[in-house]
C-alpha cells in the first residue's frame, strides 16, 4: 500500500517537473505549451520510461477536456452568439464540413480506412488549434483585426463542433465493433438524458448556488462548481454520450448566470492543471516505434494536411468577404490540427473505432503541423500584395449636425460619446473605410471623406454647424484641416485635439476657438488616483491635480507670449506642497514639506529639467 502510494506520488512528482521545465521553454521560443507538454510526455514515456502507463493517466486527464468544454459553454452567451453567427455559423460550420469531408475521402480512398475511422480521422484532422492560434494572434496584436476576428469565429465553430463530434462516437462505433445495439435505443436515451439535464439547469442550478452563496462558504462554492460538472458529464457518460457533451451544456446553462464568472475563476486552475496533464498523457501514450516505422507515412501527411486545410481557409474566407491578405493571413494561421484531435482521435481508440497505433501516427501528424505553423505564417507574407487603402463611397447623405467631427479616431469615440449622450447631434467624418465600418458596428454613423478637402467638408454640413472638432491623429493633417477652415470658413468656432505642448502653442499662435493636448487630462487623472493610491485624501489630490492644470495654464501663457523657454519656474520635478491653493487647516490631510522646499527653492531646481519637459508634455 505504502510503496503503491509512493509511486503515486512520484509519478506525480515527475509529471509536475516535466510541465515546470517543458511549457515555459515551448512558450518561450514560441511553439506554445501545448507542444511543451506533449513533448514532456513524450520524454518522460516513450523515450526515458519513467512513466509506462500512460493510458490510465490519460483517463484519468480526460476530466481537463470536460473542464474546458465547461468554460466554452460558459462563454457562448446568446447575445455574443448572434453579433458574430455568419462568421461563426456560416464560415466557420463550412470550414468543419468541407475540410472534414476532403479529408474522410482521403483517409477512405487513399489510407485505406473504414467508413467510421474514416469520418473521425477527418473530422478530427479538420479542427485547429485554439491555444496555439490565439496565442500567435495574441503575439501579433492582431486579435481585434478582421482577420483576427473572422480566425476567432471559425476556432470559435471548431470549439463548439467538437461536443457533437465526440457525441458521434458512440453512434460509429457499432459499425466499426461489430456490435448489434440499437442506433435509435442509444438516441433515445441520450435525448431523454439532455433533456433531463436541461430541466435540472433550469430550475436548480441557480437555486443551489444562490443557496451556497448565502453561506459565504468559498470552498463550498469550489465544490459545487466541480459538482455541478462533474455531474452532468457523468449523466451524460451513463446514457453512453460524452462526457464532455455533458460539461459543455452545463456551461451553456450558466452562461447568462450572475455566478459566472466565480464560476468561471474556481474552474480555471483544474482547468489548466489537467489540461496540461492531458497533453502529457498524449505523449506518454505514444509509441515510437509506430511513428519511426510511418516516419515517411508522417512527413507525407502534415504537407497535405496544411495544403488542404489552408487552401479551403483561403477559399471560404474570399467567399465570405475577405481581402486576399486577409485570406493568407488565416490561411497560414489555421492549417495545423489541434488540441482537440488528440481528444477526439483518444476517444475513437477508447471505442475501438480505430488501433492506438493509428492515433499515434495521427497524434505525431498534428503535432508537426503545430511546430510548422509559425514558419508558414512568417512565409505568408511573401503571398500578400501591397494593398493600397480601402476606398468607399463618398455619400452624404442625412449629414449636417451642430457639431461636426473630423477624424474619429480614440480620442474622438470618447468626446463623440459625451456629445450624443448630452442630446448633440454629429456629424463624424473619417477617411479610414476599416474604422467607419467598425465604428458602425457599435452605433455610430460616420461618413466617408477626407477632411482636407473642401467639397468634403461643404457635403457634411460644415456651414450648419456650430463647432468643429478636428480630432485627428496626425498633427501635420490637422494643421492642414485647420488651416483649410480658417481660409475658407473664417467665423468657424475651431476645437482642436493637440498632439504636445508644442502643437498646443502652434494652434493658439493660429487662433483657434480652443485647444487640448490629447493627454493632459488623462495624465492628471491618472497622477492623481495614484496620489490617492499612497495614501493621500481624495480632496488634497484633487487640489494638487488643479494646481498642476493651474500653473501648466499659467506657464502656456508665458510660452506663447515669450517662446518656449519661458515660464520654467513652473515646472515642478519633486513632490510640493500647494501651498497657495489650499487652506492651512488642511495641512495634516498633506505630506509634510521638505526643509528647504519652499517656492524659491522649488523654483532654483526645476531650472536645470526645464528643457527636457517643456517640448513634449
Amino acid at each position: 500500500m505504502a510503496a503503491a502510494g509512493s509511486e503515486f506520488y512520484l509519478e506525480g512528482l515527475v509529471l509536475l517537473g516535466g510541465a515546470l521545465v517543458a511549457a515555459p521553454i515551448f512558450k518561450r521560443i514560441g511553439l506554445g505549451t501545448v507542444l511543451g507538454y506533449l513533448a514532456a510526455g513524450i520524454v518522460i514515456g516513450p523515450l526515458l520510461r519513467l512513466i509506462t502507463d500512460g493510458e490510465e493517466i490519460l483517463h484519468f486527464a480526460e476530466l481537463g477536456v470536460v473542464m474546458l468544454l465547461f468554460l466554452i459553454g460558459l462563454e457562448l452567451k446568446p447575445k455574443r452568439l448572434w453579433k458574430m453567427r455568419r462568421d461563426i455559423f456560416g464560415m466557420g460550420s463550412a470550414q468543419v464540413v468541407i475540410t472534414g469531408g476532403v479529408l474522410s475521402v482521403l483517409a477512405y480512398y487513399v489510407a485505406g480506412q473504414n467508413f467510421s475511422a474514416s469520418v473521425i480521422i477527418g473530422m478530427g484532422l479538420a479542427l485547429s488549434s485554439t491555444a496555439f492560434a490565439l496565442q500567435l494572434l495574441g503575439e501579433s496584436g492582431d486579435l481585434n483585426t478582421a482577420y483576427g476576428q473572422k480566425s476567432f469565429s471559425i476556432l470559435l465553430l471548431q470549439d463548439i463542433a467538437i461536443v457533437p463530434l465526440l457525441a458521434l462516437i458512440p453512434i460509429l462505433a457499432p459499425f466499426s465493433s461489430g456490435e448489434d445495439s440499437s442506433v435509435l435505443t442509444s438516441a433515445l436515451i441520450a435525448v431523454g438524458a439532455i433533456a433531463a439535464l436541461l430541466v435540472a439547469g433550469r430550475y436548480l442550478l441557480n437555486p443551489l448556488f444562490s443557496l451556497i452563496a448565502s453561506t459565504g462558504a468559498h470552498e463550498a462554492m469550489i465544490a459545487a462548481a466541480l459538482f455541478v460538472v462533474l455531474g452532468a458529464a457523468t449523466l451524460m457518460g451513463v446514457a453512453g454520450m460524452s462526457m464532455a457533451l455533458g460539461a459543455f451544456l452545463a456551461g451553456v446553462m450558466l452562461a447568462e448566470s450572475r455566478y459566472r464568472h466565480e464560476l468561471e475563476a474556481d474552474i480555471e486552475p483544474f482547468r489548466g492543471i489537467l489540461l496540461g496533464l492531458f497533453f502529457m498523457a498524449v505523449g506518454l501514450s505514444l509509441d515510437l516505434r509506430v511513428l519511426v516505422d510511418n516516419i515517411w507515412l508522417i512527413l507525407l501527411c502534415v504537407p497535405l494536411l496544411m495544403l488542404v486545410k489552408a487552401m479551403v481557409l483561403y477559399g471560404l474566407t474570399r467567399l465570405f468577404g475577405s481581402s486576399h491578405n486577409d485570406s493568407i493571413r488565416i490561411a497560414a494561421l489555421l492549417p495545423q490540427g489541434g488540441e482537440f484531435g488528440f481528444v477526439l482521435f483518444s476517444a475513437a481508440v477508447g471505442a475501438r473505432i480505430f488501433a492506438q497505433d493509428t492515433a499515434s501516427i495521427l497524434v505525431a501528424i498534428v503535432t508537426l503541423s503545430m511546430a510548422l505553423t509559425p514558419i508558414l505564417s512568417s512565409l505568408s507574407k511573401r503571398l500578400m500584395r501591397e494593398a493600397p487603402d480601402e476606398e468607399m463611397e463618398e455619400d452624404f447623405e442625412g449629414a449636417g449636425a451642430d457639431v461636426l467631427i473630423i477624424g474619429f479616431s480614440r480620442f474622438a469615440q470618447i468626446a463623440a460619446q459625451v456629445l450624443m449622450a448630452g442630446g448633440t447631434d454629429v456629424t463624424i467624418i473619417d477617411h479610414s473605410a476599416e474604422r467607419i465600418r467598425a465604428a458602425g458596428r457599435f452605433g455610430f454613423r460616420i461618413y466617408f471623406g477626407d477632411g482636407t478637402r473642401k467639397d468634403v467638408l461643404l457635403a457634411a454640413g460644415i456651414q450648419r454647424a456650430k463647432v468643429v472638432a478636428v480630432t485627428t491623429q496626425k498633427k501635420e493633417i490637422t494643421d492642414r484641416v485647420v488651416d483649410l477652415i480658417q481660409n475658407e470658413f473664417p467665423d468657424t468656432k475651431l476645437y482642436v485635439r493637440a498632439y504636445d505642448r508644442a502643437h498646443t502653442l502652434a494652434l493658439r499662435a493660429k487662433g483657434v476657438t480652443y485647444e487640448i493636448r490629447e493627454t493632459l487630462e488623462s495624465g492628471l487623472v491618472f497622477g492623481r488616483k495614484t496620489l490617492e493610491a499612497l495614501g493621500s485624501s481624495e480632496s488634497w489630490a484633487i487640489e494638487v491635480e488643479d494646481m498642476i492644470r493651474k500653473l501648466d495654464e499659467e506657464r502656456l501663457a508665458l510660452q506663447a507670449a515669450e517662446g518656449i523657454y519661458a515660464g520654467a519656474e513652473k515646472v515642478l520635478t519633486r513632490p510640493v506642497v500647494p501651498e497657495p491653493l489650499i487652506k492651512p487647516k488642511d495641512k495634516k490631510n498633506r505630506p509634510d514639506t521638505p526643509e528647504g522646499e519652499g517656492p524659491s527653492a522649488r523654483k532654483h531646481k526645476s531650472k536645470g529639467s526645464h528643457e527636457e519637459l517643456s517640448g513634449q508634455a
